[in-house]
């Protein structure tokens, strides 16, 4: 999975799924949460990873960079602490493909004010 913040026509970041630098990566080890038996969209804090949304807003204040009112453009819908992350770090729309088991996070994210978008493909 991705994520790209972009503003003013200016990529600011990107991020991808991972885990931290320096840290084994659960492709190499195994999941935890697969392991654990913990279905998709649950208990986020039991995973090694981060999501991609979370490694962009990470890269952006690590090199200085603002992303007050960007756009996110991810490859799902974010989901409860992404979308926090989003919310609390000023990105103002969020432009996904697909969407993800988190009723509150597309609450929250609604209820901030931030701009969400499900892409759709153009038809010929």
């Amino acid at each position: 999975m991705g994520a790209v913040l972009v503003k003013d026509k200016n990529i600011l970041a990107t991020g991808y799924n991972g885990a931290p630098s320096g840290t084994a990566h659960c492709l190499d080890i195994g999941c935890l949460r697969e392991k654990m038996g913990i279905p998709s969209g649950e208990r986020h804090e039991l995973c090694r990873g981060l999501h991609a949304e979370q490694n962009a807003i990470i890269q952006a204040a690590k090199h200085g960079t603002s992303i007050e009112g960007a756009t996110l453009y991810c490859n799902t819908m974010p989901c409860i602490i992404c979308s926090k992350m989003v919310i609390n770090s000023g990105i103002k729309r969020v432009v996904y493909l697909s969407g993800y088991p988190d009723q509150l996070a597309e609450e929250m994210i609604l209820e901030s004010g931030v701009v969400v978008e499900k892409y759709e493909e153009p038809q010929p």
